[in-house]
């Protein structure tokens, strides 16, 4: 047989070498400038800080301490070892009974306890990439689309389009409304895919949205049900960040929206959730699809096939999200621990007159540059993000990755990095913007003026701390910070 004769079809050749999967963009290539010079703080201390990653490192303690005194969660500990038989030859695409249960208690918690979830539509999956390829396998065929708000994560790019050859349409929003979703922006897109021949098969929002860092209000998402019920299209809403939500019972799930709608075809909704962000495990590949939809929770389970949860995962996970007095402590202290962060980044930037979005969600926040571009372009946003990688050193990402409609918006991460780095990240914003007095075009007035939707994005502390008592490992008691105030 012949090396020609031995390749795989054209078509799936096509499919693995085409740019589908947006490697080539100012997203990625800030992380490709961060791994050739990274920062540390003793061996490459002019190195550029990654504060394009949104991870949540910010309460690894917490976990440390918990594996620490339950070691026979582990099937590799002596402790735990009496398991590894059963464990490891454990081959069910199901996934473990306890792990399912587990992780619908888990989400139960994170939801505040007014939903409840069913451990028989849990569906395992390699992280939140694989669940949104599932459903967008499950849901379109190729050529299909699906709307998504904007600004939106640049991965699903990847996620839901590369593999499988469905379309993303954008749903402009806003900075005039805070990116609020409409009801006539999604008009406005669904009859444009209907003028060009492309059929609409559902719409993909983000709750809490990243990269705003903030979330629906319940009116909102009421909007989006009805207008997916009236078109008869699907929603699929990744609500992954919603254990970092710092004011608490505010946030609202789909899953309370359609509880209270008694007219929803609940075969049209789906949610993706994963432990990558509110806990803060990302290696762990751990994706969650939950459909109300019987017939889409039998096809991703059995796609789930490629890409399983390892069963050793999903013994110690079981065991720690099963730990009811531990996910709480974990829950809140985490809650407290991100909005300390994050007010911390945010007043060091309103220092000198750099604004963002309120928000009170995300590993992250959405930085308004706009007044430094030299003209309102996306190619002026280049040149800014450019000399933002260069010269100031800062991985951040440009708004024109996230499908921005306007230029000079920047996704910032922070929870991805310790209190010293953070205080250099904001010393090198602090420092440029002061040597640059040329780049202050407006006065405070001037800009509290014309950004009066802008302000310094609080997560309220005052409520999140209360009744607690601050975490000893929190970063506002840093004498880092203190120093700072």
């Amino acid at each position: 047989m012949s090396l020609k004769q031995q390749q795989p079809p054209q078509s799936a050749v096509k499919i693995a070498t085409n740019d589908g999967h947006g490697e080539n963009s100012p997203y990625f290539d800030g992380w490709k400038a961060y791994d050739a010079n990274p920062f540390h703080p003793q061996t490459n201390p002019d190195g550029v800080i990654q504060m394009g990653l949104a991870e949540n490192q910010l309460s690894f303690d917490l976990i440390q301490e918990w594996i620490e005194a339950n070691l026979n969660a582990s099937i590799c500990t002596p402790e735990g070892v009496s398991g590894f038989k059963e464990t490891a030859s454990f081959q069910d695409y199901h996934g473990l009974p306890e792990f399912r249960t587990a992780v619908s208690n888990f989400m139960n918690r994170v939801w505040g306890n007014r939903v409840k979830f069913d451990p028989d539509r849990i569906v395992m999956s390699g992280g939140a990439t694989g669940a949104h390829e599932t459903l967008a396998f499950c849901l379109a065929d190729p050529g299909e689309a699906f709307l998504v708000p904007t600004p939106y994560y640049p991965a699903f790019d990847r996620d839901l389009r590369w593999r499988t050859g469905v379309t993303l349409l954008p749903v402009v929003c806003e900075s005039l409304n805070n990116f609020k979703i409409t009801k006539q922006a999604l008009e406005t897109a669904y009859e444009k895919a209907n003028l060009a021949n492309v059929r609409v098969k559902g719409v993909l929002i983000t709750n809490p949205s990243n990269p705003l860092g903030t979330f629906l209000d319940r009116e909102t998402l009421k909007n989006v049900v009805n207008f997916i019920n009236d078109k008869s299209i699907h929603l699929v809403c990744d609500e992954i960040h919603a254990g970092t939500v710092t004011t608490g019972d505010e946030f609202v799930s789909i899953a309370e929206v359609i509880k209270d709608h008694p007219t929803c075809n609940l075969d049209l909704i789906h949610l993706v959730y994963s432990i990558s962000k509110d806990i803060g495990f990302p290696g762990f590949r751990v994706g969650i699809v939950y459909s109300y939809n019987d017939r889409v929770v039998s096809i991703a389970r059995k796609m789930s096939s490629f890409g399983l949860v390892s069963t050793q995962t999903q013994h110690m996970l079981a065991s720690m999200l099963s730990d009811y007095k531990f996910v709480e402590s974990f829950i809140s202290q985490s809650r407290i621990r991100l909005a300390c962060r994050h007010d911390m980044f945010t007043r060091g930037l309103a220092q000198v007159e750099i604004r963002s979005l309120e928000s009170n969600a995300g590993l992250f926040f959405w930085m308004d540059l706009r007044r430094f571009l030299k003209e309102p372009t996306f190619e002026s946003e280049m040149t800014f993000w450019r000399i933002i990688i260069n010269e100031i050193k800062l991985n951040v990402s440009p708004g024109q990755s996230f499908h921005c409609s306007e230029p000079g918006w920047f996704r910032v991460c922070f929870a991805n990095m310790d209190d010293k780095t953070t205080m250099v990240a904001l010393w090198r914003i602090k420092s440029f913007v002061r040597k640059n007095r040329n780049l202050e075009i407006k006065t405070k007035k001037q800009y509290w003026q014309n950004n009066q939707h802008l302000r310094l994005s609080s997560r309220r502390l005052e409520d999140i701390l209360t009744p607690h008592k601050m975490s000893p490992h929190s970063p506002l008691a840093s004498p880092l910070v203190r120093a700072q105030n």
